[in-house]
């Protein structure tokens, strides 16, 4: 496959990103400029983690209008497959891609640790391939809360659209679990066309060795089994 890693004025996730696609993964990697207006033949567009243009007025609210943006929806709506991790979930959020919002933690306050999210669904390219029990990954945000109305809860959970929720290491779903306060401990979702998802916790920060952590490369993996090189 080749992944398409788009830049943002802010971006401070998307060499970590690259790292693992290109070096852990042996996938073609391409980076993408905000104010590109080419997707370059990418099979796959990565919105990483980082701070888009400062997030001065609310995150993802303002990269959501970079010319790049205008290309993913485009390969969005014809099926293309786009991952949004951290702030790269914030912007698809805000550009209508995914359903909810992302607000300030619960605590107010940053958050950078481990924590253990399990998978809710197998039905999707990122999860059908990865296992049971409860997943190591960190986060790292200050705006990660998930919201959305009842309404688009109780959809998101009858059409089987989380990704992920926010557990122990048992894999219990427990509030004390719950490291910003997201509604129903939700840590991830996707849209109703199963091709684009996002995600708060850093998937590309466990996949490598080298930090003790590959519980990251799962999701990984499971992308490339699901997709036809």
């Amino acid at each position: 496959m080749k992944f398409g890693v788009v830049v943002f004025p802010g971006s401070n996730c998307d060499e970590d990103m690259v790292h693992v696609l290109e070096h852990g993964m042996g996938q073609r990697v391409e980076r993408l400029w905000h104010k590109e207006h080419d997707l370059k033949g990418c099979d796959m567009i990565v919105l990483p983690g980082g701070f888009s243009y400062g997030d001065y007025l609310r995150s993802g609210a303002i990269a959501r209008f970079s010319p790049i943006m205008r290309e993913v929806s485009a390969f969005a709506q014809k099926g293309g497959l786009v991952l949004g991790v951290c702030n790269g979930f914030q912007v698809l959020c805000e550009a209508g891609l995914l359903p909810g919002a992302l607000l300030h933690n619960e605590g107010q306050q940053f958050i950078c640790r481990n924590v253990f999210i399990r998978a809710q669904t197998r039905n999707t390219p990122l999860t059908s391939a990865v296992n049971d029990g409860p997943l190591n990954i960190p986060i790292a945000h200050g705006e990660g809360r998930y919201y959305a109305d009842a309404a688009t809860i109780k959809a998101l959970n009858d059409n089987d659209q989380v990704l992920f929720r926010y557990c122990d290491a048992e894999g219990r779903l427990r509030d004390d679990a719950n490291p910003n306060g997201s509604v129903e401990n939700i840590a991830g979702v996707c849209n109703a066309g199963r091709n684009v998802f996002g995600m708060m916790p850093h998937p590309e920060r466990a996949a490598d060795e080298r930090l003790g952590n590959t519980d990251g490369k799962a999701l990984f993996r499971s992308l490339l089994q699901g997709v036809p090189a």
